[in-house]
């Protein structure tokens, strides 16, 4: 049960809710809460499924498709991670929407770059690994769950607060998304850490 509750919290913390709900400010502005839940179902959806699939064959991805070792991928999305992080600490908002684009399919949008990304495809592999198929779909149901959970119920705060102080709103986005790149940037060297390290066993003595 400790691993159980271990791996949901690993994909969870790279999920982060409350980082996401920033880089998704612009669309928590335009729309409405019943069209913002159903986008961020279809979103959640996408990536649920992505998620299980790497988790059921992530391996099989790396070694036999891709011909690849996976510490490969550690390191490279862990540097892509990084650089969302450092251009979000000094870029804000502006950075996840420069990647996110204009894109009219907002459901695909959020998918991807927002939800599936390095660090997550990264976890959901190491889920995979730990448990039992049925196990690991349903850790990475649970967690990508509580992370939809979480982003609605600070949509309605959002909706709530707005029309009473829009200026609060602002400030907590600018120090949050600040706050978050931190955590990003170091999640993003442990990865890296990881992949140098996956590769060294490669090379014994």
């Amino acid at each position: 049960m400790q691993d159980i509750t271990k791996s949901a919290l690993l994909l969870l913390i790279l999920l982060n809710p409350f980082l996401v709900i920033v880089y998704l400010f612009d669309a928590i502005q335009k729309l409405d809460s019943r069209r913002f839940r159903k986008v961020l179902l279809r979103a959640s959806l996408v990536a649920t499924l992505v998620f299980c699939l790497f988790a059921l064959i992530g391996d099989a991805i790396f070694s036999d498709f891709l011909q690849a070792e996976f510490a490969s991928f550690q390191i490279f999305g862990g540097i892509v991670f990084l650089l969302i992080g450092i251009q979000f600490m000094f870029r804000g908002p502006l950075a996840i929407e420069m990647l996110r684009g204009e894109s009219c399919h907002l459901a695909g949008a959020i998918a991807m770059p927002v939800l599936i990304g390095p660090g997550t495809i990264s976890a959901s592999v190491v889920i995979g690994k730990r448990h039992e198929p049925v196990t690991a779909c349903v850790v990475i149901l649970a967690a990508v769950s509580i992370c939809v959970f979480v982003m609605m119920c600070l949509k309605w705060i959002h909706d709530v607060v707005r029309q009473k102080n829009e200026t609060l709103i602002e400030r907590y986005i600018e120090i949050a998304g600040r706050v978050t790149a931190l955590v990003v940037g170091t999640i993003s060297v442990d990865m890296i850490m990881r992949g140098l390290r996956g590769w060294a066993e490669k090379f014994p003595g």
